[in-house]
């Protein structure tokens, strides 16, 4: 065999269909589109379009809001963690991060992070070292002797410090931080109450 006797298996590669070529091309003066109208021209969307009635997707009430940059969590449970120590699967001798988890059976990937919830009861020590984790989960940790490094907070830092250190370059001023409540501000409630002193 030479080089230049190499083929491919008969039908592996089909010829592409050359419309709009005439009659004789086997898909001639059409190209396949039928006759006139919309749908024969190109660059036509009729998905979801119900001849000028308001469509359903824009009838449907809309709520909420995807965020389509958010991290995906792995999430895992106090309970989980107990179940795995109890089945000796962790060694609680080291720092357990997500792969440990993952190599334990606990998780089955660890997709953008590991975000620890606090439903049920941990007795072992553990030292964490995971992207989130509840404010009850970090109690009963700590409770339990164990200590639980937040990954989260010092990517937050550090975008933060980031951001300040562009806008220091720039000349901006750091931004004001907001009050925590509008000392002007007052309930209707509480206005009722006060109006009903003074009738009195």
């Amino acid at each position: 065999m030479k080089l230049n006797e190499i083929r491919d298996n008969e039908g592996a590669h089909k010829k592409r269909m050359r419309v709009g070529r005439g009659p004789g091309s086997g898909k001639g003066k059409t190209s396949g589109r039928g006759v006139k109208g919309q749908k024969s021209r190109t660059g036509v969307s009729l998905l979801g379009f119900e001849g000028g009635q308001m469509p359903l997707y824009m009838r449907m009430p809309k709520r909420g809001f995807n965020n389509p940059g958010a991290l995906k969590l792995a999430e895992v449970n106090l309970w989980r963690l107990q179940d795995a120590v109890d089945a000796k699967k962790l060694d609680i001798k080291k720092e357990i991060t997500g792969e440990a988890l993952v190599a334990a059976g606990v998780l089955r990937r660890v997709k953008d992070g590991v975000r620890v919830l606090g439903t049920g009861e941990l007795k072992a020590k553990l030292n964490l070292v995971v992207w989130s984790a509840s404010t009850g989960a970090v109690k009963a940790i700590e409770a339990a002797g164990g200590t639980v490094v937040q990954q989260r907070i010092a990517a937050e830092e550090k975008a933060k410090a980031r951001v300040e250190k562009r806008n220091a370059a720039k000349g901006k001023a750091p931004a004001a931080k907001a009050p925590k409540g509008d000392a002007n501000k007052v309930s209707a409630r509480a206005r009722r109450q006060a109006a009903d002193k003074a009738g009195k």
